[in-house]
């Protein structure tokens, strides 16, 4: 019965003579795809109905499109369909325990007329979705082995408006694409764009923009509202991922938010989400159980007389003893809705019901080395921020900042403050010698410090000046901690001066000076340096590659790697860490206004100056030279961030040269490219729109700007977000060496708070930095944030082998590979020399921010391929 339905279905005949269907010709398939059920879903009545589906013949087909010749009678010239061919045994595949893939045989009927295949349409009859990866034809007549790399979700058929097609992993420039098959381009990358309207639901592929208008929620109250970023003058930022869901109630600009419990369906594209490995590796769950259940439970356990850190020796306890938890209704509804092994692994619980986490790599070797200055300078250059620090070019420093409405923000650090401490050094010969640099935090906050300081936070705008000693290591001279003037903000700025002290309570001051910087530096990292510099200015890439240019595109290929899961992480940060009232604004110092003041800092982005050389060359800390590798000297010869940033900065850009010369052969065909000028247009006037006037764009006319470009994609996408993003637990686990908050100022003389620094300058450091609650809470989201995923993909690796077809393309990238494996040796070498004292530093933590590939977990290592955590 099931035998005459399926020919029913693929066109068979059982009266045609016998003889003849035993001469037709087969083409043997295998198709690789994980079914939605062992996907970490339970669909039993979708799993029934599918069954039911492969008992009428209404499966899973797949029809041959060819490449040479067209079906005159299609709308538009389009190639020549095969008969549809059904995957068998859907019901009685194996599953492998581990991938949860499944191999399909397939068997395709061979029309001559096809020619050589060049694309297939797939349809699903089926109830559910699966996710699609691979189909490889063996033995096709006159053109032996095919290969389609698919990696896509697919559903239902009747949830599209046009056949799914996949294309073949060979690569073509929108020119050399065969006639029979520009037709499926073009409808492919007009699916993808959507048509701008109505709200976007879970299985639509649609690529569009959006402001950043859903992170505030004043339907729940005037202090939970939030300003739109992007799209005006006073807050430009770059687009997100629409999802066209309706606005609030109470602001037509704002749009309204989903509730908390569903914060993993908030809209992004199917393929966009996270591989179900990477779902089971707890992220996204996590993320939404800090908020769902540690906040209450904490709240409790550190409420106004407890939510203190007494001595170090707390703090110490939570990765060495463990917090208990308080027993009460709120941790049994805790226990009883997460799994154990869930528990375990958010909580770090030991069955006693205690808080405890992994000990940090800062406080591994030594639990007070982290206090040093050698090691408090070290990490501007070997830590979880090594892109702030510059060369100081004039003394005093001068602010940037407007004097006729900030008045005078100059430094008020003097001679008398440092030369001293400079190794004999007068200021004009460091100057000259290039061995005085800064730490300035300086104008970036002063704007927005008296409105930060209007609620609990208590905190200054830094300057640090260090000394470049002559054994290759940073001192600091000096700290200046800046305030609003009380009177007015035309008035300046009120500073003091603070100057390394080791004993009795001015070595204390000094503690809580570097303290403050720490603070500066911690919220500057994770909405500048992390946020907007690598998570935020990435997403516009990802959405604009997708609408312009096609699958087979030579630069979507050589791109797409580096976009996996970034468009998922940042919508879960829009939702539950970036949002009114969310992780960060409660975890890090601006509060409320953290995201409007990366938004001011936005003003300056450009995009050519996130190149690792201009950066360098334009934070002084680099020159150009013509004797040195690279054409480039380190002002500072043992800059780890540096030293590794640059090998890999060059290893990409000679990779992506490699790549482009080959399918560029002149500049000609950049500019006659349709659809990488469509890109790069998109990119500018939508993706980055409010800087799309800005002078400095490339104008995609030359290959090499094309190779410029998408190497700094590349270098943000992964090196700068590995640099920035996965010494995060490593170094900021532990708190009190990188608090985010601070809540008092300074003690002064004759006040309680000095007589109490005297006599327990601990309790004082502790009462002054991140409250319990909010470093209970810290330290979980940053734990979770710096681990790799069981399937992460590294930088110089492919997920699919077989990526494209072109063995020039595949030769360039395995050499992109072992040069990467050249310099993971280098990193080791480097770790092991002594005289490279930045290298480890005090704490003898080596640095392998920018060491390639890594294993699962919380490693301190590793480049992921894309911004996916």
């Amino acid at each position: 019965m099931l035998g005459h339905l399926l020919n029913a279905v693929t066109g068979g005949d059982d009266n045609n003579n016998g003889s003849t269907k035993m001469k037709q010709e087969k083409i043997k398939g295998t198709v690789v795809l994980m079914k939605k059920n062992v996907l970490d879903f339970n669909d039993f009545h979708a799993t029934l109905l599918d069954g039911f589906h492969e008992l009428l013949g209404q499966g899973v087909s797949l029809q041959l499109i060819s490449a040479q010749n067209v079906d005159h009678g299609a709308n538009g010239l389009q190639g020549k369909l095969g008969k549809p061919a059904f995957l068998e045994h859907w019901t009685s595949t194996d599953v492998s325990p581990v991938a949860g893939e499944s191999k399909f045989s397939v068997n395709i009927d061979w029309d001559h007329e096809i020619g050589k295949p060049g694309a297939l349409l797939v349809k699903n009859n089926h109830h559910s979705e699966f996710y699609l990866k691979t189909v490889t034809l063996e033995h096709v007549p006159g053109h032996g082995r095919i290969h389609f790399v698919c990696n896509s979700w697919v559903y239902p058929d009747k949830h599209y408006p046009t056949p799914r097609v996949f294309f073949t992993n060979k690569t073509y420039l929108p020119h050399e694409m065969p006639e029979p098959l520009r037709k499926y381009r073009e409808e492919e990358l007009k699916a993808l764009r959507g048509n701008g309207e109505g709200e976007l639901r879970e299985g639509d592929r649609v690529y569009d923009y959006a402001y950043y208008n859903d992170l505030g929620n004043p339907d729940k109250g005037p202090e939970y509202a939030r300003p739109v970023l992007g799209g005006s003058s006073k807050y430009p930022y770059p687009r997100r991922g629409r999802t066209g869901r309706a606005p609030t109630k109470s602001d037509p600009n704002t749009e309204s938010r989903i509730p908390l419990l569903m914060s993993l369906n908030i809209y992004v594209p199917r393929d966009e989400r996270f591989g179900h490995l990477k779902m089971s590796d707890f992220l996204a769950y996590a993320l939404k159980s800090i908020v769902q259940f540690i906040v209450p439970e904490l709240e409790d356990l550190t409420d106004k007389t407890r939510n203190e850190f007494d001595s170090l020796e707390d703090v110490l306890k939570l990765y060495y003893g463990g917090v208990k938890l308080p027993s009460g209704p709120l941790l049994d509804n805790l226990i009883n809705n997460i799994p154990f092994e869930m528990l375990k692994e958010i909580f770090r619980t030991d069955g006693a019901q205690l808080l405890k986490y992994p000990v940090p790599q800062v406080i591994q070797d030594s639990k007070t080395a982290w206090r040093t200055d050698e090691e408090f300078a070290r990490e501007m250059l070997a830590g979880v921020n090594p892109v702030i620090i510059s060369l100081l070019e004039e003394f005093p420093p001068k602010s940037k900042l407007d004097p006729k409405v900030y008045g005078n923000q100059n430094s008020a650090i003097t001679k008398e403050h440092i030369e001293h401490n400079m190794e004999g050094l007068t200021i004009e010969e460091a100057l000259r010698e290039k061995r005085l640099f800064i730490l300035d935090h300086h104008d970036t906050l002063m704007p927005y410090l008296r409105r930060i300081n209007s609620t609990t936070t208590k905190t200054y705008a830094s300057r640090t000046i260090l000394l470049l000693k002559n054994d290759g290591t940073l001192k600091p001279l000096a700290i200046e901690l800046s305030l609003p003037h009380p009177n007015g903000d035309p008035l300046g700025a009120i500073s003091k001066v603070y100057t390394p002290a080791e004993h009795g309570v001015e070595g204390s001051i000094w503690q809580l000076a570097k303290a403050y910087v720490a603070v500066n530096d911690s919220g500057v990292h994770q909405l500048i340096s992390h946020w907007l510099n690598t998570h935020a200015v990435i997403e516009p890439f990802v959405i604009a590659t997708n609408r312009q240019l096609s699958a087979v595109h030579p630069i979507y290929k050589l791109l797409e790697p580096h976009f996996r899961d970034t468009m998922n992480i940042n919508a879960f940060a829009r939702q539950i860490l970036i949002n009114g009232g969310g992780i960060l604004e409660m975890t890090v110092f601006p509060g409320k206004y953290a995201m409007e003041m990366s938004s001011v800092v936005y003003k300056n982005w450009n995009l050519l100056d996130q190149a690792l050389p201009a950066d360098l060359k334009k934070r002084g800390v680099a020159v150009e030279d013509e004797n040195s590798p690279n054409g480039l000297r380190l002002l500072i010869k043992d800059y780890p961030y540096a030293v590794d940033g640059l090998e890999i900065w060059f290893a990409i850009e000679k990779w992506v040269r490699d790549y482009c010369y080959y399918y560029y052969k002149s500049d000609e065909m950049v500019q006659q490219d349709p659809e990488l000028q469509a890109w790069w247009k998109e990119l500018r006037e939508e993706g980055h729109g409010d800087k799309k006037h800005e002078p400095w764009w490339p104008k995609m006319q030359t290959r090499e700007e094309l190779i410029d470009s998408c190497t700094i994609i590349i270098w943000i996408a992964s090196a700068l977000h590995a640099a920035v993003n996965f010494g995060q637990y490593p170094y900021a686990g532990y708190l009190p060496n990188r608090p985010t908050i601070s809540r008092r100022f300074m003690p002064e003389k004759g006040t309680p708070e000095y007589a109490e620094l005297e006599s327990n300058p601990d309790k004082v450091f502790l009462r002054t930095i991140t409250a319990q609650l909010q470093t209970l809470l810290g330290v979980a989201l940053i734990e979770i944030l710096s681990r790799h995923s069981s399937d992460e993909v590294y930088l110089g690796q492919r997920d699919t082998p077989e990526w494209t077809s072109d063995e020039p393309a595949l030769a360039a990238f395995k050499e992109f590979g072992n040069k990467l494996s050249g310099i993971e040796e280098r990193i080791v070498e480097m770790n092991n020399d002594e005289e490279l004292k930045n290298r480890v530093g005090p704490v003898k933590v080596p640095y392998t921010l920018l060491y390639p590939t890594s294993e699962g977990g919380l490693t301190g290592k590793g480049i992921p391929n894309s911004v996916s955590i």
